[in-house]
């Protein structure tokens, strides 16, 4: 079955990042600033200089429909590098979304836009337009590497990558997580303990006793 964005939107980051052996995530400041935080695509990156966003527009222009826009802003979190205008071009053109590994601005306005606009961090100042960057290339993206082509997913818990090569595996390892974690919902609400349904106390004790616990049954 092909890899669709709808598919990877369904069980959501959470089970696909335990699906990569709780990996994937970019750092937690990575958040959601639009009224939209469902999202996935492709990745289409762009690497700008620090406090510089002249490559910004061009990568836009160039990002593919259905694709997720990713930009490496070199953790630079007090210079914006996107806002509304950048939001509503975006939103135009039928991107998937965008990811910025730094600020943005007009945070009121992109806050009402069923557009998904993923940045570590708020300012009102923007940065210059003199320096050259590159456009689809690997890039470091809060804390996660990013090659073209790689999905990337977010939601109301942040936003992960996933290898392109890997992500068939992913999903299917996802959606057995999501299934077994509908089970134990189903005998928590029917008055089964948590604790018991995943095995803690046994691996508790066996911790007490010296045993190596790979890890309990479930994800939390």
């Amino acid at each position: 079955m092909r890899v669709t964005a709808q598919r990877l939107m369904r069980p959501g980051t959470a089970a696909l990042s335990d699906a990569m052996h709780k990996g994937g995530a970019m750092q937690h400041d990575m958040q959601c600033r639009s009224a939209k935080a469902a999202m996935a695509g492709p990745a289409f990156t762009v690497r700008v200089h620090s406090a510089d966003i002249l490559m910004v527009t061009p990568a836009l222009k160039e990002c593919p429909k259905g694709h997720v826009l990713v930009i490496d802003g070199r953790g630079d979190l007090n210079t914006a590098l996107w806002g509304e205008l950048t939001t509503y071009s975006a939103q135009g053109k039928g991107l998937a979304g965008v990811v910025i590994d730094g600020a943005l601005r007009d945070a009121r306005k992109i806050h009402k836009c069923a557009f998904p606009v993923f940045a570590r961090a708020v300012v009102p100042n923007a940065g210059g337009a003199e320096y050259l960057g590159e456009i689809n290339v690997t890039v470091n993206c809060a804390g996660q590497v990013v090659h073209p082509g790689d999905w990337v997913v977010g939601d109301e818990d942040g936003v992960i990558v996933i290898p392109a090569e890997t992500a068939e595996a992913v999903l299917t390892t996802a959606a057995r997580i999501v299934a077994a974690e509908k089970k134990i919902e189903e005998s928590i609400r029917a008055g089964a303990e948590l604790a018991d349904l995943i095995g803690v106390e046994a691996a508790i004790e066996q911790k007490r006793a010296g045993v190596f616990i790979p890890q309990l049954r479930g994800r939390k």
